[in-house]
């Protein structure tokens, strides 16, 4: 499988880029045109779909980006090209905050997307999508010790970062994130 390419973009189109990597083109499906510039360097994370009667490439600017397409397309019913069709339209910190709030119309709103794979959608990812960044001990064990108690990620993470700009010690972080996460 192929991880990553970096080379030279030697052309593009709405929905994919011509990588130059040392005289190879690599043929990538890419959603976010406006990203690139013809003989700029750049690195894209791929994805290789191989199915009965294709092989393809699907290109992406970020780890996250790509790792949010992996979960996507774990859903039943919806395949590499309708994810980066997704992506397309909105970029994936917008649906993933759609999914957290199940907005189901929002979901659908997407091209190719329906009733039954927005539901499916939701049912599969919520609660698993949430990235907490965690910058110091403090704060991974305050995220740990909320998960302990039934927290979910995406609860904790707004109140992480509110517990952050404070600089609060393990006990008052605590108890500052119980009483935020009780409202």
């Amino acid at each position: 499988m192929i991880g990553f390419l970096r080379g030279k973009v030697h052309a593009f189109s709405n929905d994919y880029v011509l990588l130059d990597v040392n005289g190879v083109g690599y043929r990538i499906y890419f959603h976010r045109p406006e990203l690139l510039k013809v003989n700029e360097e750049i690195t894209i994370y791929t994805y290789q779909n191989v199915s009965e009667n294709d092989m393809s490439l699907y290109g992406f600017r970020s780890l996250n980006e790509y790792d949010f397409f992996v979960k996507l397309i774990s859903v039943k019913g919806l395949g590499p090209k309708m994810a980066s069709n997704m992506l397309a339209v909105a970029d994936y910190e917008t649906i993933i905050e759609a999914i957290e709030k199940e907005d189901i119309a929002f979901i659908k709103s997407m091209p190719g997307v329906g009733n039954k794979t927005a539901s499916q959608i939701i049912l599969d990812l919520r609660g698993k999508l949430a990235e907490v960044e965690i910058e110091d001990e403090t704060t991974k064990d305050i995220f740990e010790a909320l998960k302990q108690l039934g927290y979910k990620a995406s609860e904790i993470k707004p109140v992480l970062k509110d517990i952050a700009k404070e600089k609060l010690n393990e006990k008052e972080g605590l108890k500052k994130a119980l009483s935020l996460l009780k409202k």
